[in-house]
């Protein structure tokens, strides 16, 4: 068979509804998060959501959210107590149910994040593939993260739409349940009603800082933001150690190769820091789609690859900016920019899976923190494309987004 034929047939196949239909596509995503969700309730590997059913009955009982209960389930919780709230409807339920449904929750949140997003139906269905077996990562591990994901893009989401109070409540939520909501604050350029979404994230502030106490105490909700303070000091440190499963990021891969966790964040968070705000100096392209889709694909990534409690599951939320920068690219892409998502996807997305030799595993993609390298290399290509684009000539030549 001749490679024109072969490459009509292989067209041919993934031109079927299977891959084409976004009903299929998210009916399988949320038919795999049902499986799995059921699987590790089997196998009794859920320890995460035991920690979160943790926080709805701890605050109820007014026990520090951050001790150590060993009889209930291993490690700590990192959560604020915010989230007792947000877990409650699942804690209730007996185990079996409350952790089908709080998977079920997480995918639908996500889900519908993505599908707010300025893009067109096929630009939609290939992030859902491309993001898909990361997805099946993190919902194995019964994780918030793609809940946190979904925080991030619908910060993103609103801003955009103009609907800066619900933006501001996802950017407080995100920062009172997991802190990383706080980068939703990289969209603050894009509103146009700065003043009111100012006012919007002071009283949203107050009502999610304010709202545990309906289950709790004052006194009980103010001593527990110490406490998780005190908790997330102590977990930095410990994210750092040359065996963590996580510090899987930029700082984690330069601390392992040279085999020194004592090599500081700090000047890999100010480079990146510094990084970061370039990308704003395009001022006239602030209300350009694709600018801020760019944006919103750095700031996901951003948020990963420094930060040293990322672990394998976190990137689901740095995939989904993989997802968006390709997808979002002019036609045709250029042969380096589909070598680097082929290069996410084998090194960053198939890396736990058993498609990977367990010898590369074991000897050099978790000694090395590799996971996080293809994250690395994109981000720094979005930030590149970012200050070199000049975006008002993209869609007049390639509509590649939806306005």
């Amino acid at each position: 068979m001749s490679i024109s034929k072969t490459k009509n047939k292989i067209s041919s196949i993934f031109n079927l509804p299977f891959f084409t239909n976004k009903k299929y596509i998210l009916s399988i995503w949320v038919i795999i998060t049902i499986i799995s969700s059921i699987k590790q309730f089997i196998i009794g590997n859920y320890n995460n959501y035991k920690i979160f059913k943790g926080v709805f009955y701890h605050t109820i009982d007014e026990l520090n959210l951050y001790d150590v209960y060993p009889s209930e389930y291993f490690d700590h919780n990192h959560y604020g107590p915010v989230f007792s709230l947000l877990i409650a409807p699942f804690a209730v339920l007996p185990d079996a149910f409350g952790l089908v449904f709080w998977n079920i929750f997480n995918v639908s949140v996500l889900l519908f994040a993505i599908l707010q997003l300025p893009l067109k139906s096929q630009q939609v269905n290939a992030l859902l593939w491309i993001c898909l077996n990361e997805f099946i990562t993190t919902i194995l591990g019964v994780q918030f993260n793609p809940i946190m994901t979904a925080i991030i893009i619908l910060s993103y989401v609103y801003i955009s739409k103009q609907k800066d109070f619900w933006a501001a409540f996802f950017i407080v939520l995100g920062v009172f349940v997991k802190l990383y909501g706080i980068v939703g604050l990289a969209f603050f350029f894009f509103s146009k009603n700065k003043l009111k979404f100012i006012g919007s994230l002071f009283f949203w502030g107050l009502v999610l800082f304010a709202l545990p106490m309906l289950i709790s105490s004052p006194q009980y909700v103010v001593q527990s933001y110490q406490d998780w303070y005190e908790r997330l000091i102590l977990k930095n440190n410990e994210n750092t150690g040359l065996n963590s499963y996580q510090d899987i990021c930029l700082m984690g891969i330069v601390r392992r190769v040279f085999q020194d966790n004592s090599i500081s964040n700090i000047p890999f968070l100010l480079g990146g820091m510094f990084l970061f705000g370039l990308q704003y100096i395009r001022i006239k392209y602030y209300q350009h789609k694709t600018y801020q889709l760019l944006m919103l694909a750095s700031v996901l990534i951003f948020t990963v690859i420094f930060s040293s409690g990322s672990e394998s599951p976190t990137y689901i939320i740095a995939f989904l900016g993989v997802g968006i920068w390709y997808v979002i690219q002019p036609k045709p892409v250029s042969k380096f920019k589909v070598f680097l998502l082929i290069f996410a996807l084998i090194l960053t997305s198939l890396s736990p899976t058993d498609l990977i030799p367990t010898y590369l595993k074991v000897n050099y993609i978790r000694p090395y923190a590799l996971k996080a390298l293809p994250c690395v290399i994109i981000w720094f290509v979005i930030v590149y494309e970012i200050l070199t684009t000049k975006f008002d000539t993209i869609n007049s030549k390639n509509e590649n987004v939806r306005t």
